[in-house]
Parts: C-alpha cells; structure tokens; sequence
C-alpha cells in the first residue's frame, strides 16, 4: 500500500487529483484479492493498467485504485507447418507494447499493425483496441476473467465479450476484472505478418492492401506514423501527453451519410447478419429483416471542418488539441485540468453537431467526470 497518490501522475494524459490509496498487485493473484477485498468492504476500486486510456476526475478517487503490474507470456501450444497457428497467454499487466515487440521479434503475426499503443494487456479487450487495419478481436481467443458478476473466476471465450469497434461487453457494464489474455497468431517461416489492410500503412511499406509484408518493416512503419501524429509516449514531445484518440469515428446510417458534403471520407461498413436456426423438422422460418446499412465517418475530417485547427485551445486554457493530429487533446505544459480537457472536448462536440448533425462519442474511461 503506497500513500495517496496524484492520479495525474499515473495517467498519460496527466491529468486527475489523488487516489485515496494505491496498490500494486504483481501477480493475478493479489489482483483478484485487491478487488475482492476492496469489494467485501464496500470500498470503491479502480483497477489501472498504462494510465493511457483514461480521464480522471480533478477530485481524484475516493477508493482504492489498483495497479496491475503482472508481467509473463506463456506460449500454450505450437503446431507445426509453413504457417502455423500460436497461442499465447498474457498476463494482464503486461505492456501492450511490449507484447507486439515480443511478437514481431518470435516472427508473430497478428499484433504488429498494433505498435506503439501505450496502455496494458488487460485493458486492451475492454476497448477492442485497433489501428492501421487491426484490432484485437481477429486474434484474442479467450480472457481470464474475475467475474463479480457471475462471483467467480473462469476463461471467457472472445465471442462472450461481444467485441465492436472501441468497445466490449466489459465497457458496457459487464463487472470483471481481465486477469490474463489468451491470443491465437500465425508463425511464418518467412517472418511476414498478416495482409496489409489500411491503405496509409500500405504506402509507407510500398505494398498493395492485401499484401503481406515482414513483421519487422510493419512495426517500423506504424511506430513512424505514430510518431508523426503524438501517438507514440515520448518524454520530449508535449504532444504525446494524451490519452491517445479522444473520439470514435461516428458510425451513421447511409442515409445520413449521404447528406453530408461528398468530400467527406466515409467507409461503407458490413453489416452482421442474425443467424438463422430452424429446428430438425420445423419449417423454413423467414428470413431475417435485413441489417440498415452503416457508414464509417472520420471523426477528424469532421473536427477539422468545423473550424477546429491543430493546436487549438480555448481562451486561458492549458489543454489544446495536439499540433499533429486533431483526433488527440493533449496537455502540452502538464498543467490543463481535467475540467479543462472536458472544456475543451465539450466545445469540440457542439461544434461538429453544429455543423454536421454528428455527435462525437469520447473514446477514453471517464472516471467521475462526464461528458
């Protein structure tokens, strides 16, 4: 047990006032009996991986936030052939990062389009984390789950999590705590990853979408696109002190889509069919009602176009949108607010709706604050 402590200190954002208490559980173990204690109790608690995903209020936390420090990955099996399938299992309080570094360096894929994500293993399911054309749910095969709400601790399958774009059943009100990650990734003898399929990271490797490309060359090439937009941690770039992308990109009908000005870049999105189960005997049941067709929209075209420019700050505020990509909202000095971030991602909001009838969704945890 450590004394109080400043949240903003914990957090990439750098942001949020002190914890009540803070403890660092090094094993799944103490993690599950923090939780449970601090649950018997009647003790609020917050479990913390890389600080990176996050928003804290200024009032700090009143409770006990619980610092996932366990560390190992467990090679499960190995079958072999050219491109063999490898299951691994990841302790929660493992860097993100260096798991994908882990995996390029074996000749892994699955990860790589993922590099330089800040944050643990075991947040990374509750957002469903993607980047450059992967996300985690085309690997992730199980969690090791505490579930307070079932009260036990058991191996979910990916399926149960209801994994969606940025977001998860356990971002959505399922109360667990994600012990360990089981992940399912491919083993090439030519050391390639998995087909290129966004078309910015296409360019910077010189490949087709579709195409593979050596493990090594992906993680190089996103590290540098990260790096180019302050997505990357970096102690000498006041830019990098966010909590990465602070919206989604708005998900519309095709309809609405199609009121919005042409230049706008949209990316048409596959609908998910219902399955269809007719029992042995029964009569062919109608076919479902089909699924309305959805539209992806860039939720920084849309912030740019309603006249919020890179570095933007309100009048007297420490908290801007970064100067390399309007998607973040940082705190370049170290001294914005919490209040202040919300300020300014409030008036971001108002803007865009303004403009564009879109409402822009926060991407980050809010903890005690709102938006």
């Amino acid at each position: 047990m450590a004394e109080r402590v400043r949240l903003a200190d914990l957090t990439t954002l750098r942001v949020g006032g002190e914890a009540e208490r803070v403890v660092d559980a090094a094993t799944a173990d103490e993690l599950e009996a923090v939780v449970l204690e601090a649950e018997a109790a009647g003790e609020p608690w917050l479990v913390l991986g890389g600080g990176s995903n996050v928003v804290v209020s200024d009032a700090g936390f009143d409770g006990v936030v619980v610092r996932a420090r366990s560390r190992g990955i467990e090679r499960l099996d190995d079958v072999a052939g050219s491109a063999r399938p490898v299951r691994l299992r990841v302790q929660a309080g493992e860097s993100w990062d260096a798991l994908v570094e882990h995996c390029v360096r074996e000749g892994f894929g699955g990860l790589e389009a993922l590099s330089g994500i800040p944050g643990s293993v075991g947040a990374a399911p509750m957002q469903n984390i993607g980047a450059y054309g992967q996300e985690i749910a085309e690997s992730l095969v199980a969690v090791e789950l505490l579930d307070l709400d079932a009260g036990e601790r058991r191996l979910v399958p990916a399926p149960e999590l209801r994994l969606g774009y940025r977001t998860s059943a356990l971002k959505e009100g399922w109360r667990g705590v994600v012990l360990s990650v089981d992940f399912a990734l491919e083993a090439r003898d030519d050391q390639f990853g998995m087909p290129v399929a966004y078309a910015q990271l296409a360019d910077a490797l010189g490949v087709e979408i579709g195409e593979r490309a050596p493990l090594v060359g992906v993680r190089s090439a996103v590290l540098s696109l990260r790096a180019a937009k302050g997505m990357v941690l970096d102690d000498d770039d006041p830019n990098s002190r966010s909590a990465g992308s602070f919206f989604t990109n708005p998900i519309v009908s095709e309809t609405f889509a199609a009121t919005l000005p042409s230049e706008a870049p949209r990316w048409a999105q596959q609908p998910e069919q219902a399955a269809l189960a007719v029992p042995l005997g029964a009569e062919p049941a109608l076919p479902p009602e089909p699924v309305p067709a959805t539209v992806k929209l860039s939720a920084a075209w849309l912030i740019e176009h309603a006249g919020i420019s890179r570095g933007f700050a309100l009048p007297g505020s420490a908290a801007a949108v970064s100067k390399k990509h309007t998607l973040a909202l940082c705190n370049p000095s170290g001294r914005a607010t919490a209040a202040e971030v919300l300020q300014l991602a409030t008036y971001i909001q108002t803007r865009v709706q303004s403009e564009f009838g879109v409402v822009l969704h926060p991407e980050p945890v809010l903890v005690g604050v709102g938006l």
